[in-house]
This record gives C-alpha cells, structure tokens and sequence, in this order.
C-alpha cells in the first residue's frame, strides 16, 4: 500500500473519529447512518457491557470518557499491577486509561496517544474533571508513538490496531517502547473469512473496524517480526452479536470476530 493510500485511510479514520469526539448531548449515537463498526446505536453502558465491562467500571470514570467505541476489554486480559506504565493505544475519550490509572494506581502511570486532536482535547477535559493526575494524552499515530524506548510495562488497545493501514510498523513501535518483559494485551477485530469486495472498499467499513481487519496468522506473523514471543490469539466467537449491528443487513458477523491479543517482549 502507497503512502498516498496510507494518509487517506488515516484521514478517514481521523475525520470520523473528530465526529465522534465532538458530540456533546448525552446519549448520542457514535454511529452515521451509513454504517457503524467500533460501536453501537444502543447505550453506550450497554454496549459496553456486552463487551466485558462490569458495572463497577463502568461507574468509575468520568461521564463523557465511554463513548461505546471498542469490541471488548484489555482490562480483563492485561493483569495491570500497582505501579506500572501503561500505554493506550488510540485512547479515544480516556475510557481504557481511566480504567488503567485506578488499578496502577499513584505510583503508576498511563498514557493515552490518539491520533485525533478533538479526542485529546476531551480525554484532557475528562481527566481534569475526574481528578485523574496520574494519566496524561499525547497527540500522535501509532505507527509513530510520541513515547520513549523501554518505557513501558505493558501496551493495552481496543480495536484501534485494525484501523491502520501499516500493523506491522505498530508492533514494531510497541516492541521499542516496552521494556523487557513488557507485555501487549489488546481487543481487536481479526478476520475469519474473506471480506466481499463491497464491504472491503466501503470507506464506513474501514473507519469502522471492519475492512482493515487482518487474519489470525497474520497478526501472528507481525508479532513474530517485530521479536515478540508467547504471542497468543483467541477470538470470542460471543462477539459476532453485538458486531452484527455494524453494518446490518451485510452479513458482517460472517467474516470478522473480536479477539484477544497477548504477547511478551522477551
């Protein structure tokens, strides 16, 4: 894929993730009516529930920072310790790093990059308002993180990985910014079947965590490549309920699935 291709996809990502971000009025839908993916027309805390998310999560951080984007939950997979320095990649309205800050706790830190300025803005606001001074947001790509090498104990994303055109430069700067032993722990979308061209090409389904969907052995593969080991991917087959809403009427749930993506910087 050119760089030319690589900066469109990102620019349609970025442009509907800044939708996204600058709503305002509780209870709107992060989905157009042309498609969704990433996300559901229901209550956010529904959805998010669907995904993994207890109640107690869900309580637990700003209102605001769930915008019901995802496809299920790092949390549950990445065992955070009192302590640690986590990285979010593409932290969205700061849901994942709220989260994070509360099990690190004082002595720890989070860091949430996002590639949209307008989500920045509101996961800063959201930290403000929740007294979160253990997590801070850095503007950047995540195939370019604005984090320095061996700094971080452990790499969480919700289906954001999916999303860029260039994955195997994203675990490259993973591996570079974990410190040995260091460990990645992501919810993504990965593709079980071949996607019909329709939906391949369809610029909705590629903001929407559906067209930029890679195989398991892929994604096995780019992790190998980047030098992780214990690589481990599990799909949730559970997930085909909430993702046949994304895009309905196509079948979608056919050949995407949610997954749990785990590996070690040796």
């Amino acid at each position: 894929m050119s760089h030319v291709q690589d900066d469109e996809i990102r620019s349609v990502v970025r442009s509907r993730y800044k939708e996204i971000a600058v709503q305002t009025v509780v209870g709107d839908s992060c989905c157009s009516t042309s498609g969704c993916g990433c996300c559901s027309t229901a209550d956010f805390g529904a959805t998010s529930t669907k995904m993994g998310y207890s109640e107690e999560e869900l309580a637990a951080v700003p209102d605001g920072a769930n915008l019901g984007l995802g496809c299920g939950n790092p949390q549950a997979i990445a065992a955070l310790q009192e302590g640690e320095t986590v990285l979010d990649l593409g932290s969205g309205g700061g849901f994942d790093c709220f989260l994070a800050a509360r099990k690190v706790g004082e002595t720890g830190r989070v860091i949430g990059v996002d590639m949209t300025p307008e989500m920045i803005s509101r996961a800063r606001f959201n930290a403000s308002k929740g007294e979160f001074t253990n997590a801070e947001f850095r503007l950047g790509e995540i195939e370019h993180l604005p984090v320095a090498d061996a700094s971080v104990d452990v790499v969480i994303s919700n289906c954001v990985i999916n999303l860029s055109p260039d994955k195997q430069q994203v675990f490259n700067e993973v591996f570079r910014v974990l410190k040995s032993g260091g460990r990645l722990a992501v919810s993504d979308i990965v593709m079980t079947a071949d996607l019909p061209e329709e939906i391949r090409r369809n610029t909705n389904a590629l903001a929407g965590c559906i067209a930029g969907a890679a195989a398991i052995t892929q994604l096995e593969s780019m992790l190998a490549v980047a030098g992780f080991q214990k690589i481990k991917i599990q799909s949730k087959d559970e997930s085909r309920e909430f993702i046949k809403d994304w895009i309905p009427g196509t079948s979608v749930e056919d050949y995407i699935v949610s997954a749990v993506i785990e590996a070690v910087k040796p």
